[in-house]
């Protein structure tokens, strides 16, 4: 067996999983990452149209502030989110951005004076202020009151993550390529790190941490079709499931984006509507304003996915071989715009569609796109069951995005959680000491081992490649954008069967190396427990929350479901997980549920929702009306930081209004407001 020990084990190298070896690395703790792939090929690199921070630098964006991006986030979540973590969230992600500057993102900028935009189908005129010249510029994002989606173009994550992992070589951090973890290493009480195989020799290893976190993306790819890379096929919360001690929370809230390319599913991003694109029907009628006549085309993402389909059903879509379809019409935003802000868009639709979509319509459907369930945490990233293990990003359920998350606060995510939980981590290696214990690292590689020789040596004759496809057909046609209880009722039944059939798996190549068969053998049982808990929490929860609409149960039911579902899985022979719920307490919530913006106002109440915005007001009234922002905020509902990201942030109009300050007192300095500090 081969032993391998560290400080700080992460295992992903995208964005979320670099951003916590940096943290642990910074504080002096030996760190080690493991990656499927070489780390700039993350999925993170996907990302295009930019990360959310109430910088408050454009015109636009003027007035924002981590208010402002709190209730946005929380109502885009539908209430389901860890409103102490979104308020975390909220506050580090302009000290993020900023960070990120400083390593070398080449953050798109602000011009002063006057620039043409297409807000609403026109083409207006905004100005921007001489004293916001050079700083970071943003765009419009479904959801948000505020311009606040800060960009480089539409590469956005391209250029985060070569910054960041230019950032772990320059620390020495190694990243342990083409090497996949198949089982946690644990006591029942304590992680102690990772069973992992060489996907190119085949060697068995046991990777062991004082912490071990999980970055390994989401789950997309138990679907048919998907935005996602073809590594997200959520490992990492099988992972966890397996141990049968750590729970997944919120599985069944899977999102759907309504901007990919028929057929293959590629994305274009959000930032083509937040530019001013348009959606059109097969009459080329702009349709978004006829359901959402206030917001339009940028409504929450699960919104305009599910009017979308709702237009396509009444027999408006573009009828195509792949099924039908919509028109995302980008032509208005005029050539310069396309090829200076939207080149990937440019590229994609010319390489797999062959069209130009600064003439042509480019068409578009709804697609599986991002998970917002994933390994259970507390604030602080660490599982409430297993101590030692951490998630974080797209693999965690930290629980940032409840029900939906809006666009630009997943790639935010990865770097505003990495930042803050990578801080506990270290922590934990400061507190924790390594725990070697060989004897219980064998019982798991041998585990592992004999699952192999299994699949090898075996008489299993289920193929892996057909039970894989089974599981995708089943989640795209029963557990998709709207969902209702026989078909849900459906797709348990056959994901169980399907399962079952797992036991049988064998493979035809029976080489222990590189052998791809063998890679799909191990992760499709593992993919269809996943799946279960998506479509078993999906059946369980009896209403309609953001992602999860269930079109026989259409009303949002605060008062029987403001909770988060928990799944467990029992033993290895079980067929299905073991759902419980997590309620959120009202009484703490700085922002009770209430109406979210779209549609009719249908929710059933929470019995403490008015029993909290009465406290509340008593709060505010006893605070008076000269309190601060920040003072408010805290006897709502206080939240705790690392010390080192507790500082306020200071945005434009903060600085300009020191500068009348001081000229008011007679100070003679200025402060560089166009310059060098990078914010």
């Amino acid at each position: 067996m081969k032993l391998i020990y560290t400080d700080c084990l992460v295992v992903g190298a995208g964005l979320a999983g670099l951003r916590v070896a940096i943290a642990a690395k910074e504080r002096g703790h030996d760190t080690l990452v493991l990656s499927l792939i070489p780390a700039k090929r993350s999925h993170s690199a996907a990302a295009q149209g930019g990360m959310q921070a109430s910088l408050g630098n454009t015109v636009k964006g003027l007035g924002d502030n981590e208010d402002v991006h709190f209730q946005d986030t929380v109502k885009g979540s539908d209430w389901g989110c860890d409103q102490t973590v979104a308020r975390m969230f909220a506050h580090c992600a302009p000290k993020a951005v900023r960070e990120l500057a400083n390593w070398g993102v080449p953050w798109t900028r602000v011009t002063k004076g006057p620039r043409e935009v297409v807000v609403n189908a026109e083409r207006i005129t905004i100005e921007e202020a001489e004293a916001a010249h050079g700083l970071i510029n943003a765009r419009d994002f479904g959801g948000t009151k505020k311009w606040r989606t800060c960009y480089t173009a539409d590469g956005t994550g391209h250029s985060l993550l070569y910054a960041v992992d230019n950032k772990a070589i320059s620390l020495g951090i190694p990243v342990h390529e083409r090497v996949e973890a198949l089982s946690i290493i644990h006591d029942g009480e304590r992680c102690h790190g990772v069973v992992a195989r060489c996907l190119i020799t085949g060697e068995l290893r046991a990777y062991i941490g004082k912490s071990t976190t999980i970055a390994t993306g989401g789950y997309g790819r138990i679907y048919e079709v998907s935005t996602n890379a073809i590594i997200c096929e959520g490992i990492g919360q099988a992972l966890a499931l397996e141990t049968g001690v750590a729970t997944l929370g919120n599985m069944e809230a899977v999102q759907f984006h309504p901007t990919a390319i028929v057929p293959v599913g590629i994305l274009t991003t959000e930032g083509c509507r937040g530019d001013g694109g348009l959606l059109r029907d097969k009459d080329g009628y702009r349709f978004m304003p006829d359901y959402e006549p206030e917001k339009k085309e940028l409504a929450s993402r699960d919104v305009v996915s599910r009017r979308m389909t709702e237009h396509m059903r009444k027999g408006k879509g573009v009828d195509s071989p792949y099924g039908p379809h919509l028109w995302l019409d980008i032509t208005l935003l005029g050539r310069k715009h396309i090829e200076t802000n939207l080149r990937e868009v440019k590229e994609i639709c010319e390489n797999f569609l062959g069209i130009d979509p600064a003439k042509d319509w480019i068409p578009v459907r709804p697609t599986q796109h991002y998970s917002m369930g994933g390994i259970r945490t507390t604030p602080t990233g660490q599982s409430p069951q297993l101590k030692g293990l951490f998630a974080v990003g797209e693999a965690a359920c930290w629980d940032m995005h409840g029900f939906n998350r809006l666009g630009g606060n997943s790639l935010a995510e990865t770097v505003v959680g990495g930042m803050i939980i990578g801080k506990y981590v270290a922590d934990f290696c400061d507190d924790n000491d390594l725990v070697l214990d060989t004897g219980l690292a064998k019982r798991y590689v041998d585990k592992v081992r004999a699952e192999i020789d299994e699949l090898i040596e075996g008489k299993g004759t289920e193929n892996p490649w057909e039970l894989k496809y089974a599981m995708q057909r089943v989640m795209m046609d029963y557990v998709g954008i709207f969902r209702n209880g026989p078909e849900l009722d459906e797709a348990v039944k056959q994901l169980k069967a399907l399962l079952a059939r797992s036991v049988n798996l064998g493979v035809s190549c029976k080489k222990r190396h590189a052998n791809p068969e063998l890679v799909e053998a191990l992760r499709v049982r593992r993919m269809l427990k996943v799946a279960l808990t998506v479509a078993c929490g999906a059946a369980a929860r009896t209403e309609s929350r953001g992602a999860h609409a269930r079109e026989d149960f259409p009303q949002r039911n605060d008062k029987d479901w403001l909770c988060r579902t928990l799944a467990s899985w029992p033993d290895a022979n079980a067929l299905e997980p073991k759902l419980s719920y997590e309620p959120l307490d009202v009484m703490q919530m700085e922002l009770p549920p209430g109406y979210r913006g779209y549609g009719a106002d249908n929710a059933i109440a929470h019995p403490d929702t008015a029993k909290r915005e009465a406290e509340i007001a008593e709060l505010l009234a006893a605070l008076g009306p000269n309190a601060s922002r920040e003072a408010r905020q805290q006897a709502l509902m206080p939240f705790e930081l690392p010390e080192s990201l507790t500082p306020a942030n200071e945005r434009l109009a903060d600085r300009l209004n020191g500068l009348v300050n001081t000229e008011t007192t007679g100070s003679p300095s200025m402060p560089n407001i166009a310059g060098d500090d990078n914010s």
